[in-house]
């Protein structure tokens, strides 16, 4: 029911019941017949009633029998304010109800009495407070979305108007990244095109960054990077670029009157750059290095600028570090072919390009080969075999050196372990770990997962380090070494002598055997200096208990002065060639036999007298 009928209600009382209805002339027929005994006497008053069309919002109460006119129902907005009337006491003759005679169900009666039907006023109580909280809750909701979604177009807005700030430059330094110079390289050559000017392009590299970041972490790189940026802007004027375009390189694009300028600019740069950092509460010492092209004249495209100033920058490097070099053809070749040999060097251990070849060790005074040197070659498709001085320094550029590296100890062990199958339980393997290999810090899990894999006993392995490795970075070095050593494996000093070697470290460290440097063999017959410092070696040996192998032993006097000395084992040419294993072995099987000939005819001889 809606509240305006709810409110006009009509209520027909009567003998037997009350009836409610909407008042039509039909209806109040209706009505009256079935109210049994009053409606005789309803009819004839509703008969002498003058029917007629009553309107729809019109309502009428039967009481005693008898019918009113009702004025149409009011508002309910009128009967909360009052203004209806209905709540007035008074004659239901003028058409308004008196506060007792409100319909149940209408809503003035429901605001008197309250609704009571079976617990529906709670029900509607509940409903709405529902639909209020849920609007509310709407209502606070759409609020939010609105400010977020206001904060997010905000947002978005910014990012959008940063993005292409950021796409340009780079984010430690603010300085204009790779994209940006190309950019600005190929502007600046359609200028000089145009007008007959010419530019400069300076390829810089920080000498000395990557230890201070190994050192101190990377967020005082960062800092670094900075400071560096800072000091390389102050000689930089406002029409001209510098770039950070790597990790610790930078790219300086300057428009110049006259060539001579760009040396004044590089001088000045490396000079500003090689005053110390502070950083923090650490004072940092670098130095730049700088690889200078000229347009025109080094290059036809920005790429072969930026190219042709980065090989003059490592020609810098190679020089000495912390200057500048011009660019040249040469360096461009130089360049190219140092690229080829790293591309080459990832090639040949990926499809087994190496080899490794044996040089036998020999007891100086029985002359019984005692084990073998392991030697690393390359057998390059198009260059033939390669000798390790042509390759391992670019190897332990490139890092390969380690895989290399890991991969000669695998090989090695594998052969020993055959040798050891055969017969030759009591050789030695040796194998030479660089500078790179013995800091990494797996080669002691990797030399005994090696072990391991061949079964092969590790006082069958000597591992030989230089004795400048041995000593850089001493504790660290001594550490490393101890946990090899009580592995049972040997230990070398490689190239003794050519290094720093402190006697008071020396003595410290787990060393079984020390090697003398073949350039003190080599010139041993003419040189008396050379023969004082093998003679000193070989005392120093012996007091520390340490053996002593004499390498790069090439002529009869050699072998018999060393042998007299006191050396233990020795190995060069004269004794025998590094060869493949399979030669090696006959060359050594053949040598055993001569040996064992030259043994019985001895005793033949000492025998007959």
């Amino acid at each position: 029911m809606c509240l305006v009928a709810g409110c006009a209600t009509a209520a027909f009382d009567s003998a037997a019941g009350a009836g409610r209805g909407i008042a039509g002339p039909g209806y109040q027929r209706h009505a009256l017949h079935r109210h049994g005994g009053h409606a005789h006497a309803a009819r004839h008053r509703v008969h002498a009633f003058p029917v007629r069309p009553v309107p729809a919002d019109c309502y009428c109460r039967i009481g005693g029998g008898v019918v009113d006119r009702v004025p149409p129902a009011p508002s309910p907005a009128s009967c909360v304010s009052g203004s209806c009337g209905c709540l007035s006491a008074g004659g239901h003759g003028s058409g308004r109800y008196a506060l007792h005679n409100f319909a149940e169900g209408s809503f003035c009666g429901a605001l008197i009495n309250g609704l009571n039907s079976n617990g529906l006023d709670r029900v509607v109580l509940v409903a709405s407070l529902t639909v209020l909280s849920l609007t509310l809750f709407a209502c606070i909701l759409d609020a939010h979305l609105e400010a977020r979604t206001a904060v997010l177009a905000t947002s978005l807005s910014q990012a959008n108007q940063e993005l292409p700030h950021l796409a340009m430059h780079d984010n430690l330094t603010g300085l204009p990244n790779r994209v940006l110079l190309t950019e600005r390289i190929e502007q600046a050559m359609a200028r000089a095109d145009e007008t007959g000017g010419c530019f400069a392009l300076m390829f810089m590299d920080l000498d000395g960054f990557k230890p201070v970041n190994d050192a101190f972490g990377h967020h005082t790189g960062d800092l670094l990077l900075r400071q560096v940026a800072l000091r390389l802007r102050q000689n930089v004027n406002r029409h001209d670029t510098l770039a950070r375009v790597g990790g610790d390189e930078f790219v300086l694009l300057i428009e110049l009157d006259d060539q001579q300028d760009a040396l004044t600019v590089a001088i000045r740069q490396v000079s500003e750059i090689s005053n110390p950092f502070l950083i923090g509460e650490h004072q940092l010492q670098i130095s730049l290095s700088i690889g200078i092209c000229i347009y025109p004249g080094h290059g036809a495209t920005q790429h072969e600028l930026l190219v042709n100033a980065d090989a003059a920058m490592y020609h810098t490097k190679a020089a000495g570090k912390n200057g500048h070099s011009f660019f040249d053809v040469s360096m461009n070749c130089n360049a190219r072919n140092q690229l080829q040999l790293s591309q080459d060097l990832r090639t040949a251990l990926r499809h087994k390009h190496f080899c490794l070849y044996y040089q036998p060790k020999f007891d100086a005074l029985s002359g019984l080969p005692i084990g073998a040197e392991a030697l690393l070659r390359w057998n390059h498709p198009e260059r033939g075999l390669l000798g390790p001085d042509l390759f391992i320094a670019m190897a332990e550029k490139t890092g390969l050196i380690i895989q290399i590296g890991e991969w000669v100890l695998d090989e090695a062990c594998r052969q020993m372990r055959e040798w050891y199958t055969e017969g030759y339980s009591h050789w030695r393997i040796s194998v030479n770990l660089s500078a790179l290999q013995f800091r990494h810090s797996g080669l002691v899990a990797t030399v005994a997962d090696t072990l391991a894999r061949h079964q092969l006993p590790a006082n069958c392995l000597t591992l030989e380090i230089t004795e400048t490795t041995a000593m850089d970075d001493a504790d660290a070095s001594l550490g490393v070494l101890n946990r090899l050593s009580e592995m049972g494996l040997d230990l070398s000093i490689d190239d003794f002598g050519t290094g720093y070697s402190s006697l008071m470290y020396l003595k410290r460290l787990p060393a079984n055997e020390i090697k003398i440097d073949r350039g003190f063999v080599r010139d041993l017959e003419h040189d008396t200096d050379d023969a004082a410092i093998v003679s000193a070696i070989v005392a120093v040996g012996q007091a520390l208990n340490l053996r002593i192998v004499a390498e790069g032993v090439e002529t009869t006097l050699q072998q018999r002065f060393l042998t007299h000395l006191g050396c233990d084992s020795l190995q060069g040419f004269l004794l025998g060639h590094p060869l493949p294993a399979e030669q090696f072995l006959e060359d050594i099987r053949a040598a055993e036999s001569r040996i064992a000939l030259d043994a019985q005819e001895s005793e033949a001889k000492a025998s007959a007298f």
